[in-house]
Formats: C-alpha cells, sequence, structure tokens
C-alpha cells in the first residue's frame, strides 16, 4: 500500500545512545513521571516542557516531529478490542495512512486476526508491554520480561522478529526505564495530541473526537487514539480528509525517527 520502511541496523543504530550530560533535574532514575503536555493550539506544537525534553533526548525518547514541515504521525494504543477497529484499518487502507498499533499481550491474543491485518496492510506494531503494568515500578529484569514475552507472543503470531517502538501503559515512566530500554534497542514513543477517548461506554460523540483531533493538529504531531472509541472510528475519515486539505501528509514512525536523526534520506520518497 505505501513504501516499506527501513526498520533494521540504521533505526537500530540511533536506539542505543549515550548521554552527553546529565541534567540535575532529573537525579534519581526511579523518579516517576506521568507524561503531561501543554496542548497544541492554532498550528503551534505542544510542548513538554525543557526538563522533559532533556530527559527525553537523552535517551532519544520521541513525542513530536520538527515544526516546518506539515506531517502528522497516526499512533493507536489496543489494550482490548471493542468492535471498531476494524473500521479503522479500512478507514487507513482506503486513504493509504501508516499507523503504529502499540498492543498488550492480551490484544495479541484475544484479537489475533486482527493483529495479523495489520501487518498485512503494512502498518507497524509497538510494544505497549505485555500485561499493561506501571513499568516505572518493575526492576530492570521485570521491564525487560515485559517487552520480551510480548516480542515472543508477537513473533509466535506473525513472525516479525521483535518490536522497535515501546510505549508505556498510560504514559507512566522514569529514566530507568527509558535506560533500559535503549539497552533493550527499543525507543520510547509519546505523543503530542491526544484526549480523553478511552472509555469504551462513553460516548461523546463523532464531532467530539473530530475537534479534538483538529484544534491540536499541528507540523510534526504524534497523535495518540485509542480502538475502543466509536467517536473514533466515525471521526478519523473525516479528520484525515480535514489534515489533508489542510496541506498534512501522514508518515510512519520510521520516519519520524529519520527526521528526529537528521537522517539524509528521512522523507525523500514520502514527499507529496
Amino acid at each position: 500500500m505505501w513504501k516499506q520502511h527501513i526498520v533494521g541496523a540504521v533505526l537500530a543504530t540511533f536506539i542505543i545512545a549515550a548521554a552527553v550530560s546529565i541534567n540535575p533535574y532529573f537525579a534519581s532514575s526511579s523518579d516517576e513521571y506521568n507524561w503531561g503536555i501543554k496542548r497544541a493550539k492554532d498550528g503551534n506544537p505542544a510542548e513538554a516542557g525543557a526538563p522533559l525534553d532533556q530527559l527525553l533526548d537523552k535517551y532519544g525518547a520521541i513525542y513530536k516531529g520538527k515544526p516546518d514541515r506539515k506531517v502528522a504521525y497516526l499512533t493507536f494504543d489496543n489494550g482490548y478490542e471493542n468492535g471498531f477497529t476494524e473500521s479503522i484499518l479500512d478507514t487507513l487502507q482506503k486513504e493509504e495512512v501508516p499507523a503504529t498499533f502499540f498492543l498488550t499481550g492480551h490484544y495479541l491474543e484475544s484479537a489475533s486476526d486482527l493483529v495479523k491485518r495489520m501487518v498485512e496492510d503494512g502498518h507497524t506494531i509497538g510494544n505497549h508491554s505485555y500485561g499493561h503494568p506501571n513499568m516505572a515500578r518493575l526492576s530492570r529484569d521485570g521491564m525487560r520480561a515485559e517487552w520480551r514475552k510480548f516480542d515472543g507472543k508477537l513473533r509466535e503470531l506473525t513472525g516479525i522478529d521483535r518490536t522497535t517502538y515501546a510505549r508505556p501503559p498510560e504514559g507512566t515512566f522514569n529514566a530507568k526505564l527509558l535506560e533500559v530500554g535503549n539497552a533493550e534497542g527499543y525507543r520510547h514513543i509519546f505523543w503530542s495530541v491526544a484526549f480523553k477517548d478511552w472509555l469504551k461506554d462513553e460516548r461523546r460523540g463523532a464531532d467530539y473526537a473530530y475537534n479534538s483531533l483538529t484544534e491540536q493538529l499541528h507540523p510534526g504531531a504524534v497523535i495518540l487514539m485509542h480502538t475502543v472509541a466509536q467517536d473514533n472510528a466515525e471521526a478519523l475519515p473525516l479528520f484525515i480528509a480535514e489534515a489533508k486539505k489542510q496541506g498534512y501528509t501522514f508518515l510512519s514512525l520510521d520516519d519520524l525517527v529519520l527526521e528526529y536523526e537528521d537522517f539524509p534520506v528521512a522523507l525523500q520518497s514520502s514527499t507529496p
């Protein structure tokens, strides 16, 4: 459906990066953070603030792209299936838009046919942990076990050797998690656009989802959505159409990483 992106040695080289300096603000690697940002507005990118920006940059973690190109990146978190992922996949296929699905072990086991379709359609699978724990409170071995167990089940199901991108459940993390992730070959991907869309029984309507997305859209947006919401499934085609109308192109997380690293071939074959 679209070009296959580089997922091997080139990207892996960028994941395991050592710190140039240590910010004293983050003296303890066990300090726990809940991902929170100043929302994007009027096309201006979301901001996490200098301390968090420095921490994420130290470990190569990313939450947005560069602000000078109208590019957006769709990501979805899937902990369980609620009947709307197929519609979302249909929309992505029709619009030829790539996405990354951050899955849990429960989703691999309970919605295996949808996972196989994600892979067949050319989407990326991200590691959202196997059991959806608070990853920041695990030991180093516990962190490794969560990621590896997920990858093992994914390999068994799809033949994919392993995942490259990780996202901590509920956005809870610490420096230790980012450090161990790097050592294991994972790059953490957060987000710059999100809204309350994870309650399966709380419907607010497609307009709510559409407005939440369009109001926060900005160059380099990494968009987080949950597939449990019917509102999202209904709003997605409208949002994609509006974003394209505004001149946005949707690219993959591979493109985002290459852009972040100033890799010279980044985006060359994806420029509209």
